[in-house]
């Protein structure tokens, strides 16, 4: 499930990366860009975890990265001369945030 949901975030969110080059914030699509694909990759990552705590390091990366990427999307929300993220994109990132705790703790207690 998580899988198929951070997948989809990216597909929803390079386009959104890619307004914000046309309008000529390239250093915030970068910096965007970067850690909203981040999330899916270590998510993907994770899934050829070496072992419990690597898949546990791995999710704790997509976690941080997914912190980062919510602070660049409220920048841009707050921004006036900036293009707007959906909010459908926000919305799907704070669940992707509760997953990826929820599988966090869940792994480390098994």
């Amino acid at each position: 499930m998580i899988v198929e949901k951070v997948f989809k975030f990216s597909l929803e969110l390079i386009p959104f990366t890619e307004a914000l080059r046309n309008a000529g914030k390239y250093e915030m699509s970068v910096q965007l860009f970067k850690s909203g694909t981040s999330i899916g990759a270590n998510v993907f990552e994770s899934q050829s975890a070496e072992s419990k705590q690597d898949f546990i390091h791995k999710l704790k990366i997509a976690s941080k990265e997914s912190e980062e990427t919510k602070y660049w999307l409220k920048l841009c929300a707050a921004l006036k001369a900036y293009p707007k993220p959906n909010k459908d994109l926000l919305s799907e990132l704070i669940e992707i945030q509760k997953i990826l705790a929820s599988i966090i703790s869940t792994s480390k207690r098994n």
